[in-house]
């Protein structure tokens, strides 16, 4: 699969989630908002991709939680 291929993919995989996920929650969407959905969903996903693809050792255990 060529790196265009691949968008082609993704932006097409985007479109049908914000289109289901707009549907599922009975949400309106105009077309005029749709580059921002989907460009906020881009920038999204790239961040959970660095956070997914960070290596953590198996001892990592989660932090205690504080309150104020």
């Amino acid at each position: 699969m060529t790196k265009r291929e691949s968008t082609v993919t993704v932006e097409n995989a985007l479109d049908s989630y914000i289109d289901a996920v707009a549907k599922a929650l009975a949400l309106p969407l105009e077309e005029a908002w749709r580059p921002a959905v989907r460009a906020n969903l881009e920038v999204s996903l790239r961040l959970a991709r660095l956070v997914d693809e960070f290596p953590l050792p198996d001892e990592t255990e989660p932090a205690s939680v504080f309150a104020a």
